[in-house]
């Protein structure tokens, strides 16, 4: 089993991050406006909130869900999302996403080979749980689809970038 100390600090902030990139990459495919937006962001902590209490979560999600929890965790995803997403657009976000998660997904695997299958199938269940949340396309919350073809299409990219079939 893999936590922390099985990682460089970089390599660590790598996986701190990949928990929000796959949120970032879903919701800049398809903005959604600013209620559709905190409804994606609510969906990503929620995602987070309910591994913390699941018993099947593996060792470095609990690490990882741990991490966020501190403030040097916040701190250092933080600067981090700020200096991958500075001056991006969303197409660019997408794209930044989806490189960081191929990073995540080689580290994963040649690192803590034991955890990478249900860490990878983990975030690729936080992007459907964003991609899910918001109505996209509705008038007045009227009409609209549940995920659109954007988040669709994003969502197949993330698994091929982590190399998960869904």
């Amino acid at each position: 089993m893999s936590n922390k100390e099985n990682f460089t600090p970089e390599e660590w902030t790598k996986f701190l991050e990949s928990a929000v990139v796959v949120s970032v990459a879903v919701s800049a495919a398809a903005p959604s406006g600013l209620w559709g937006t905190l409804k994606e962001a609510a969906a990503n902590s929620s995602a987070l909130a309910s591994a913390k209490s699941d018993t099947h979560s593996n060792e470095l999600i609990k690490a990882v869900i741990a991490d966020f929890e501190t403030s040097e965790g916040r701190t250092d995803i933080q600067k981090a999302m700020r200096e991958r997403f500075a001056g991006a657009e969303p197409d660019d976000c997408v794209q930044r996403s989806l490189a960081s998660l191929r990073e995540v997904s080689a580290l994963v695997y040649a690192k803590a080979p034991g955890d990478a299958a249900a860490f990878k199938i983990w975030l690729r269940n936080i992007s459907q749980k964003v991609a899910e949340a918001a109505v996209e396309g509705s008038l007045l919350g009227f009409s609209g689809v549940r995920v659109s073809d954007a988040e669709t299409a994003t969502i197949r990219e993330i698994d091929k970038a982590l190399g998960v079939t869904s």
